[in-house]
Formats: C-alpha cells, structure tokens, sequence
C-alpha cells in the first residue's frame, strides 16, 4: 500500500481530532445531574450506540474513504435524494450546536473576571457572536491550521482539565470530604430523580456523537486505511473514560440543583480549589477550557461544510455553495453558517434564563443529530447487502448477523431518545410544557423540510 507522506494527516493527529471532536466538556454537566447512576447510562449507551458507532464509521469510512464522508456513505446505499437530507441535517445540527458550546467558552470566559456575566442574555449573545466569527475565519486558512488547533485543544483544553478534575475528584474522596453523591449499587441505578430528568439522555448521547466526522479528513490522511479504524478504537476508549470520571467529580462537589448547565464545570474547579486553598489556578484553568473549547468549534466547523460541499459539488445544491478558496475551503458555506449562528444566538436574549436558552438549543441539536445517526445506521445495513464486494480494510464481525447486532440497537436507541426529549427536565422548568414540545417538534419538521426543496424532480417524458 502507498503512504502519501505529502498528506497533513496521521494516526496522533485524528486520534486527537476525534478526542477534539467527541470529548466534549460542555457535556459533562447534563451526566453529572444523574450522580452515580450515570456510569449505569453510559456504559447502556456505550453498548447500545457508541460502540456501533465506532464500528458503523470504521467499516464505512475505510470503504468510501473520500471526502464526503456520511453524505457518501449514504447516497451509496439510497440515492441522491436520501442523502441531500442527511448530510443537510448534519450540517445543520452543528449549526444549532455552535451557540451552546460558544456559551460555555464566553461563561468559562466569565469567571476571570465576574461569574455573573455568565447569567447575563447580552454579554453571553455579545460574546458567542464574537468568537464564532473569530473561528471561522481561523478554518479559512485550510486544515493544515485548524489540525493543529484540534490537537493543540485536545490535549491542553479538554484532557487536561478533564484529568485536573478527576484527580481533584479522588483526592475529595480519599480526604473523606462530604459528597453530594453517594456511591453504592443501589445508586448505581437510576432512581425517580433521574428519571425526571430523564431527558438529559439526549445530550448524554449526542456528547457519544462525532467518531464518523473524521471521515471526511480520511482523503487527507496518510495512511487511511491503517490508521482510520485505528484511530477510532483508541478515541473510544478516551473518551469515555475521561467523560465518566470527570462528570462524576462534578457530581460529588455540586448539587445536582444548584449546577449550571453552561458553566458546572466551572463551579466545580471553584469548589476543588476553595476547598485546597489554590484559587489562584481557576483563572488558569478557565483558560485552558477555553482554548479546548474553541478548538472544538474548529475541528467541527470545517468537518461538516465539507459533507454540504460534496453536496453541492454533486449538484444536489445550488453550484454556488461548491466554490472554495485558495485553501480548498468551502468559504462560502462557512459564511453562510456563521451568520446563520448570529441570528441563533439571540435566543440567548429572547428566552427568558440563559439556563432555559441553552437546553434549547442542545436539546434540538441532539434530536436532529439522532435523526442522522439512524440514517448512519440504515445505510450501513444497505451497503452491507448491497455492496459486499467493495473494499474495506475493516469489516464488522459476524457477516449479516454481526451487521444487525451493532446496527439495529444503534437505530432503535436514537429513536427512543429522541422521543425521550420531548419530556421537559424537572432541571430546566418550562412554563408550559405544550410550548416546549412544540418548539422542538416545529424545529424538526422545519430543518427537515428545508433541503426537500432542492431535491431533483424527475422529468416527465410526453
């Protein structure tokens, strides 16, 4: 097999991309409401939906290893018209996506200098705005740039802090400080407190999202079809490590009902540090969280513009959004998407709680998301059938049996939690609970609805 030693990519660098992209510290609050009994949900959706998902992307993604990624994969298995929609929704989501993980940069932001800005609408709207703009015309200048941005993040941003408060976790335990959490098998299940909140599953899952992104820099690698699968085993098993511990250590110092869904993760290291009289790191570790932050807007923002650009390359949208840059990046759909972003980010001035705006957003971010996973799923079934002979340097054991084993418990968990945010969480209260339901069922049929109108419609022969 030829290695293109001329490629930016290799194993470190898309083992740290993926971290980037899935390990996510914004997170780790929504587990951490579930106490102990969220190492019971993530190990049921580790089974259920994130080890499908790393088996589904690396078959798929050493396969069809072009750019394209889930679009590709796809239109391969059900036409043009099927995967217009799906890769619109998955660019789309991410759009969604981007003004709550922004807040968490601006909220962390927030802490150095007065922790009550991250409760006020204009400074979180102000400030989201601000830094998305700064990241994308950073991921302008091509993935050579926003790589070592990715495992730049990766590494001081989001491992470390997550390792910091793990480790700040077990010193509390081992000192015999009093927890907020108890840990026993009977906790270890989930109890009536967290079934009320039961629709935080949505962005426990959508924080299991991302491991198939990395597909669409497998043209950029070296050596995809080595290092692809490779990758995504040894992210896998980072990030969920990393995610159960740290959110445990928030859950053991916060109370469940006093933990702010943008800034907990903050309120955490305050306690830690309070507690071992070093309050002088918390400047220094809100910086770090910003900068894995921010780098986790910019492996996202560049990974999904170019499914959308494949899209448009393949006429299936308009021929204007196909154009790139010097740098081979599609500017046009980064544009587009940033200013879309601001007009998002008013929410934050329209609802009524910074709290209530940003469930919002997740919760339609993780619901749209789940609708592409199952798309994900189905069409790797389809291929399995109806391409058995093309070429993947990984397959899923077990043949036909093994394809239904990993991918029918991954569909049939998307779905169930979709349905499961329809549920308003006790943690966030809505006034009306028609209200909630219905803005989320609006914005599913609307961002569904949107790419039909560029579907192709067949000419009738007179």
């Amino acid at each position: 097999m030829e290695i293109q030693t001329n490629k930016p990519l290799g194993f470190f660098q898309l083992v740290m991309i993926n971290v980037i992209a899935v390990d996510s510290i914004r997170t780790l609050t929504f587990s951490a409401v579930y106490g102990f009994s969220l190492v019971f949900f993530y190990i049921l959706m580790g089974l259920l939906f994130f080890i499908p998902t790393a088996l589904v992307s690396a078959e798929l993604g050493t396969g069809w290893p072009n750019r394209g990624g889930i679009y590709v994969w796809v239109r391969e298995a059900f036409g043009k018209n099927l995967s217009l929609v799906t890769i619109w929704l998955n660019w789309i989501y991410n759009v969604i996506w981007y003004p709550t993980i922004m807040a968490l940069i601006t909220g962390t932001i927030a802490y150095l200098f007065n922790p009550e800005l991250a409760n006020d609408k204009f400074y979180m709207c102000a400030s989201v705005l601000i830094l998305y703009w700064i990241a994308t015309l950073i991921n302008c200048y091509g993935m050579k740039t926003s790589s070592l941005l990715s495992v730049l993040g990766a590494l001081v941003g989001t491992l470390l802090p997550m390792a910091l408060i793990t480790l700040m976790g077990i010193v509390w335990i081992i000192k015999g400080n009093p927890m907020q959490i108890e840990f026993s098998w009977h906790s270890f299940f989930p109890k009536q407190a967290e079934s009320d909140n039961l629709a935080f599953l949505t962005n426990v899952l959508f924080g299991l999202l991302g491991l198939e992104m990395a597909a669409t820099h497998a043209s950029e690698m070296r050596n995809p079809k080595r290092d692809y699968p490779r990758s995504l085993l040894t992210a896998a098993v980072i990030i969920l490590c990393t995610i159960i511990f740290a959110s445990l250590a928030i859950a053991i110092v916060v109370p469940d009902k006093d933990l702010s869904l943008a800034t907990g993760v903050m309120q955490a290291f305050k306690a830690f540090l309070d507690a071992y009289h070093m309050p002088w790191m918390l400047p220094i570790i809100a910086l770090f969280i910003v900068l894995g932050a921010f780098s986790q807007v910019g492996a996202w923002i560049i990974g999904p513009t170019k499914g959308l650009l494949v899209a448009a390359q393949d006429g299936s949208l308009p021929k204007w959004l196909s154009k790139t840059n010097a740098h081979d990046v599609p500017s046009r759909i980064l544009i587009l998407q940033a200013v879309i972003v601001s007009a998002l980010s008013l929410v934050f001035i329209i609802v009524p709680t910074v709290n209530n705006a940003y469930w919002i957003l997740s919760v339609i971010t993780a619901q749209l998301s789940l609708l592409v996973y199952f798309a994900l799923f189905a069409a790797a079934i389809k291929l399995h059938y109806r391409q058995p002979h093309v070429e993947r340097s990984f397959r899923i054991p077990g043949k036909k049996l093994g394809i239904w084993a990993v991918c029918a418990p991954g569909a049939l968990t998307s779905i169930i939690v979709i349905l499961i945010g329809f549920i308003p969480p006790a943690q966030v209260p809505f006034h009306s609970i028609f209200f909630y339901e219905l803005i989320l069922l609006a914005s599913m049929v609307i961002c569904c609805l949107i790419p039909l109108l560029f579907l192709k419609k067949p000419r009738i022969v007179r």
